[in-house]
């Protein structure tokens, strides 16, 4: 038997004045669609900004239920946008941030389980990598260049 080990690249930045300007762009974005979560239950605002393939943005915030396991991540929510608005149009990075009840959180959130599945997809179906920025409201910001990275092992088509 062979233990195998496994390592998920990303890069840090100590604030969001560190980034490249396109993802301050795009989480300044994010960050705008946070009063727009409609949040509560749990009081946890999530807000995601997509950038398209053709330079288009878009932006959504997590949308709660009172009967939870129909509630809207912020991720599939700007994704649906993106698909209604730009049918057949790659989303090519996301920035992604959160907001806690009282408290400030200063370690950025990772999407949830379902949330990887459908971003690790849609990288997938458009044959290229999803990029995805990541803060809270304080803290450092993670980059991935690739969203599959946060969800090894993942779930596939090609295995239907």
């Amino acid at each position: 038997m062979k233990q195998h080990t496994l390592s998920i690249p990303y890069t840090a930045y100590p604030t969001p004045d560190a980034l490249p300007s396109q993802d301050q762009d795009l989480l300044d974005a994010a960050t705008a669609a946070l009063p727009h979560s409609y949040s509560p239950y749990s009081n946890f605002k999530v807000a995601a900004a997509a950038l398209l393939e053709d330079g288009t943005v878009v932006a959504a915030a997590n949308t709660e239920n009172a009967a939870y396991p129909m509630c809207i991540c912020a991720e599939p929510n700007a994704m649906a946008v993106a698909a209604a608005l730009r049918p057949g149009v790659p989303v090519v990075s996301m920035a992604i941030t959160v907001r806690a009840p009282g408290r400030v959180l200063d370690v950025p959130a990772s999407p949830c389980g379902s949330c990887r599945q459908i971003l690790s997809e849609h990288e997938s179906r458009f044959g290229h990598q999803l990029r995805l920025v990541l803060r809270a409201e304080a803290g450092p910001v993670y980059v991935f260049d690739s969203a599959s990275v946060l969800l090894p092992f993942g779930f596939s088509g090609k295995l239907l």
